[in-house]
């Protein structure tokens, strides 16, 4: 039979398919369950002990105040619709806001339960209360451990700060001891020492537990805390609905606050809307002080003329022409009434620089001017804003400067329509006076009584129907007082809460990725920094020359495992080895095969001596030389002597016949090495070299040549021109991927021919062991599983390895 070449056969392999490296990592599966039940355990430990948060969100509407003529004068504002929603999210920020709620829920002192898994606060569930007095120093931001003795009585005890507890609570605890601790007190007793005045109150005679702890807040540091905890943001883009949200360990806590600080915002809205009324009774009391003390006055003198006179009633004639003075005196007096307003207005605006929440409405005082009225409400309405930005920011702020900005154009326009209405006002009064000057002189034709009597009454109606307008206006801002409602309303309160840590779906989630990918990318991490051989696959893809065969890993006690052990599963790979070898040089009579590999260690003896066995159990007379002169283990391997052997024959110390030796096996001959000697390249190298294979060839149908490493040494070089076969040995876990690229570069440049790759030595992770039989390069190799009933009917005499559980468990996570 002609010769194969095989390695046609090793170029037109197919790439690797995906599925080889699906089987090679799925086989670590306890590996990956592992780790995964690891990070679920971790996960789980985690939501035991951590302390779930919870976010509640509440919603408000903020209206526009504003109408479009008073957007219209603004023409800074003119597009914006008068909605400030920074404003009023920075306003929810503030601090002052935060107190005002915080007045309304009492979160003072927050209790615990003392429970050894996570720490549990209480509410409204809480069986104690602790009133405390603040103007008291106390024991602040420490827990405070009370143990109940009683109905009636308890006692307070220190804590014992654990070293987990830093990760797992929020507080620690009062360590040190004080003069209230180891004491025993009464409910609604006093509790008072050095740094505490508190009285704790039983609010349930059944507590779950025997201990509770408390906890003290002062007053700004829980200021302080909430003011920064709410987060505000307009709930859709260019809408006018605020959302209020916090993170909160407890929903009704957190909904509660939230509540609160969103009825504070409405409380504070209408607050400020009532200053303007409260402005206008102020004003308006003051006049009604000044004008009812002139009217008691004039009344008193009424009264007294009319005694001294005689008189009830003034001449009906003349009656017209007194109603007619009155009226324009009326109307002359509102007339000062309204140049005063202005006068105090625009002193008023001269002498304030920002803040014009005390400023007087037109309105109220009977000054119709709409035009006026609106100026004057944006101007209150622009401090309003400003005054709550300021609660938030400072003054340098560019919302600030902005604001500043507005309400100077603002004081511009309202100057200018001061001037104007005073200018047209101050004409109606000459016009006005001009009447009553005509209708005095009309009226100075009277007796001189009466003339006096009528003064004297031109002067009490006057004052009367003055004070009678102040009482309406009086009455009127105190109606509209009254009818103030806030023009922001809240649209959903907070009720429900969301988990937002820790999130459990999620961290199962990553748990489960982790778990899978961690164990993943750390063997595919080692393999890839691996530099040692590990499969048929891979070293076919590494090396240029075919893959012959595949020799399995041996648990035998023994080098000789063909000769003792035929029929086990290990020998069997020699077989197919050696039905490989058959079909090359099949021309041949003598086969001369030689085996080496890139360094000591590969089982290259092992390889040599087993298959020379093979060879000799078919039939064919077999003669394995001992060529590695530098480190022979052939002697040693078959328990006979070296004094004599193939070293003393090239040095003419022993014959031909003295080395060749036979063994206790049928068909099977060794020449042993001999001793070592100082040159062993240059002996290999004699003439006597070729004769001594000439007599073997002549001799024996196959010789086996166990050669020194190939790349090592040099001698094998020499000796592959003897071979008519050459067998490269790897081993698997064993030879480096770096020591391959020897025999690559001889083979690309044709220094080596006939040269076939053995695997020696594969292990198998799990109970399944891959033994090539024989390869030829397209796939065609014989694989034998240790559970396989087909194997197990033909090596049925062989006892079979059970390993136990543990010797299992490391298999399955070898690589």
């Amino acid at each position: 039979m002609e010769n194969l070449d095989l390695s046609k056969f090793e170029e037109q392999e197919k790439p690797i398919d995906i599925k080889y490296y699906i089987i090679k990592y799925f086989r670590y599966w306890p590996l990956y369950l592992f780790c995964i039940l690891i990070g679920l355990l971790a996960v789980f430990l985690f939501h035991r002990y951590t302390v779930e948060r919870f976010e509640v969100k509440g919603s408000v509407l903020i209206k526009s105040n504003l109408s479009p003529e008073v957007r219209i004068l603004d023409r800074s504002n003119i597009f914006s619709g008068g909605e400030n929603l920074t404003n009023d999210i920075l306003l929810f920020s503030s601090k002052n806001l935060a107190a005002e709620a915080l007045e309304k829920v009492h979160f003072d002192v927050s209790y615990f339960a003392s429970t050894t898994i996570k720490e549990i606060e209480l509410y409204t569930n809480s069986p104690i209360r602790v009133d405390v007095d603040w103007d008291y120093p106390q024991m602040e931001n420490r827990k405070i451990r009370i143990e109940i003795l009683s109905d009636s009585t308890f006692q307070l005890l220190p804590g014992e700060n654990m070293f987990f507890d830093r990760f797992f609570m929020s507080y620690q605890y009062v360590e040190e001891d004080r003069d209230i601790f180891g004491k025993e007190f009464y409910f609604g007793e006093p509790v008072v020492g050095d740094h505490a005045r508190f009285t704790v109150h039983q609010t349930t005679h059944s507590p779950q537990y025997d201990t509770y702890e408390f906890l003290l807040h002062s007053p700004q540091s829980l200021i302080d805390s909430y003011a920064g905890s709410v987060q505000v943001r307009p709930l859709i883009n260019y809408g006018s609905v605020l959302e209020v949200s916090m993170t909160t360990k407890i929903v009704e806590k957190g909904s509660d606050y939230v509540n609160a600080l969103m009825d504070s915002f409405l409380e504070y809205d209408l607050r400020e809307k009532n200053q303007i009324s409260e402005n206008a009774l102020r004003f308006i009391e003051e006049q009604l002080f000044i004008v009812e003390d002139s009217l008691n006055s004039v009344e008193r003198r009424m009264q007294r003329f009319k005694v001294d006179n005689k008189m009830l009633d003034v001449d009906a004639e003349f009656g017209g022409v007194l109603n007619s003075i009155q009226l324009l005196e009326e109307n002359i007096q509102s007339i000062d009434f309204e140049l005063a307003y202005y006068t105090a207005l625009k002193d008023y605006l001269l002498t304030k620089s920002d803040n014009f929440e005390e400023i007087v409405a037109p309105s109220l005082i009977g000054i119709t001017d709409g035009l006026l009225s609106e100026l004057i409400q944006q101007l209150v309405d622009q401090s309003l804003e400003r005054r709550k930005l300021l609660t938030a920011v400072r003054e340098t702020h560019p919302d600030v400067a902005a604001l500043d900005r507005q309400i100077g154009r603002l004081k511009e326009n309202i100057f200018e329509n001061i001037e104007n209405l005073v200018t047209n006002t101050e004409n109606k009064k000459k016009q006005y006076q001009q009447k009553l000057a005509a209708f005095d002189r009309q009226f100075a034709n009277l007796p001189q009584a009466e003339s006096n009597y009528s003064s004297i009454f031109r002067e009490f109606k006057l004052r009367e129907n003055l004070y009678t307008y102040l009482l309406e206006k009086r009455a009127e801002a105190g109606i509209a007082k009254a009818s103030n409602v806030p023009d922001n309303s809240i649209v959903d309160y907070a009720k429900r809460g969301i988990l937002i840590y820790p999130k459990k779906t999620q961290n199962y989630s990553y748990a489960l990725g982790l778990g899978f990918f961690l164990p993943l990318g750390f063997l595919l991490l080692f393999h890839y920094l691996n530099n040692r051989i590990m499969d048929q696959v891979q070293l076919k893809n590494l090396l240029r020359i075919p893959l012959l065969g595949t020799i399995g890993f041996s648990d035998k006690d023994t080098n000789l495992l063909v000769a003792e052990h035929p029929r086990s599963l290990a020998s069997e790979s020699f077989r197919s080895l050696r039905s490989a070898l058959f079909y090359i040089a099949s021309e041949k009579k003598c086969k001369k095969i030689l085996v080496t590999s890139s360094v000591s260690g590969e089982g290259k003896t092992y390889i040599s001596l087993n298959l020379a066995s093979a060879m000799a159990l078919s039939g064919k007379k077999t003669c394995i030389i001992g060529l590695d002169l530098r480190k022979p283990k052939l002697s040693t391997y078959l328990d006979i002597s070296s004094k004599k052997g193939l070293s003393g024959y090239l040095i003419d110390k022993d014959s031909a016949d003295e080395i060749i030796v036979p063994t206790a096996y049928d068909n099977l001959f060794v020449v042993p090495s001999g001793p070592v000697p100082p040159n062993p390249a240059e002996l290999l190298l004699k003439a006597k070299m070729n004769d001594f294979l000439d007599r073997l060839e002549k001799e024996f149908d196959i010789i086996v040549m166990d050669c020194p490493p190939v790349g090592l040494v040099s001698e094998t070089m020499d000796l592959l021109r003897f071979s008519d076969v050459n067998l490269y040995i790897v081993r698997h876990d064993f030879t480096h991927k770096n020591q391959l690229l020897m025999i690559n570069d001889l083979y690309a440049n044709d220094q080596i021919r006939n040269f076939y790759a053995i695997f020696n030595g594969l292990k198998s992770g799990g109970d399944t062991y891959d033994f090539g039989g024989y390869n030829y390069g397209y796939g065609y190799n014989y694989s034998y599983m240790k559970k396989n009933r087909y194997g197990e009917g033909y090596y049925a005499a062989e006892p079979r390895y059970r390993p136990g559980w543990f010797k299992k468990l490391i298999n399955r996570f070898k690589v």
